[in-house]
C-alpha cells in the first residue's frame, strides 16, 4: 500500500511510513501493513536488517488525532482496537531476532515516539525531536511506551517525560540513551545505512542470538542467563563463520562471513 512502503536492497529490508502530508499518522491499515512487513523480513532469509523510516520531515506523529472522537466504541471496543491492532507491532517486534534500527528523519511524536523506542537501535538526524505527547490529548500511553521507555532512560526520567510530554531534541534525546547516534540531517541516510551494513555482513548466527541473550537477560536471573549463554556458545563455536573469524584473525585479514 502506499502509506507505507516496504523494499529489500542489500540485505537490509527498510519500511517507510509513507503519509508526509500527515507527519506520517498511522492509520488502522498501515498497522496492518506495517506488522506484516515485520513478519515478511523475518521469514525472508535475504534479509538481515530492518531499518524503519518516515517520509519527509516526520518519523511519525502517532496516531491520526484528527480521527479520533470520531464514533463512540465501547471501552472494550477500544482495548481490543489496540490489541488486536495497534499492539500487533510491538508484538511482532518481540519475535524478530533480526536487528531492527529506526532512522529518525525528524518528529517523533506520542505513539510515533513509542514505535521509535521499541527498535533495537535509534539513529537519529540532528533535528529530529521527541515527545512522548500522550497526557496532552488527556491519554495514557497505548503502544508500549511505559515498558520500552523506562528500560532506556530508568523510571524516574521516563516518568518525567511521559507527565511532562515536554519536546526533547535529539542531543538531548542522544544524552539519555534514548538514541544512540546523532548525525547531520544531510548524513542520515548515509550514515544508518553503513551502520546496517556492517550488522548485515556480520556473521548472522551470533548477531540473532546476542539480540535474544540481551532481551533475555532482562527477564532472567543471572544463573538461568549463564546457562543459556553457555548453550548458545556451543551453537555458534560450529559454525562456518566462527571459523572463518578465528582463520582471518590468524591470517591478519579481514574475516569473509556467509552474511547469513
Amino acid at each position: 500500500m502506499s502509506d507505507l512502503l516496504y523494499e529489500v536492497k542489500d540485505k537490509i529490508a527498510t519500511i517507510t511510513l509513507n503519509r508526509p502530508d500527515k507527519l506520517n499518522a498511522f492509520t488502522g491499515p498501515m498497522i496492518d501493513a506495517w506488522a506484516r512487513a515485520l513478519a515478511d523480513a523475518q521469514a525472508d532469509a535475504s534479509v538481515n536488517v530492518i531499518v524503519v523510516t518516515g517520509a519527509g520531515r516526520a518519523f511519525c506523529s502517532g496516531g491520526d488525532v484528527g480521527r479520533m472522537g470520531e464514533g463512540e466504541p465501547t471501552p472494550l471496543d477500544h482495548k481490543n482496537q489496540l490489541w488486536e491492532n495497534i499492539h500487533r507491532v510491538p508484538k511482532t517486534l518481540e519475535a524478530v531476532d533480526k536487528p531492527v534500527i529506526a532512522m529518525v528523519n525528524g518528529l517523533a511524536v506520542g505513539a510515533g515516539m513509542g514505535m521509535c523506542v521499541m527498535c533495537d537501535v535509534r539513529v537519529a538526524a540532528e533535528s529530529a525531536r521527541f515527545s512522548t505527547g500522550y497526557v496532552r490529548v488527556g491519554l495514557v500511553p497505548g503502544d508500549g511506551d511505559t515498558y520500552f521507555l523506562p528500560r532506556l532512560v530508568g523510571a524516574a526520567k521516563a516518568l518525567e517525560l511521559l507527565w511532562t510530554a515536554d519536546f526533547i531534541e535529539a542531543p538531548e534525546a542522544h544524552r539519555l540513551g534514548i538514541v544512540q547516534r546523532v548525525v547531520p540531517d544531510a548524513e542520515l541516510r548515509d550514515a544508518t545505512y553503513a551502520f546496517a551494513r556492517q550488522i548485515a555482513d556480520g556473521p548472522q548466527i551470533p548477531v540473532r542470538m546476542i539480540k535474544r541473550l540481551v532481551y533475555q537477560s532482562l527477564r532472567l536471573d543471572l544463573r538461568t542467563h549463564l546457562d543459556l549463554v553457555s548453550s548458545h556458545m556451543a551453537v555458534v563455536r560450529q559454525t562456518a563463520d566462527h571459523k572463518e573469524g578465528v582463520a582471518a584473525f590468524k591470517e591478519k585479514r579481514p574475516a569473509r562471513f556467509q552474511g547469513r
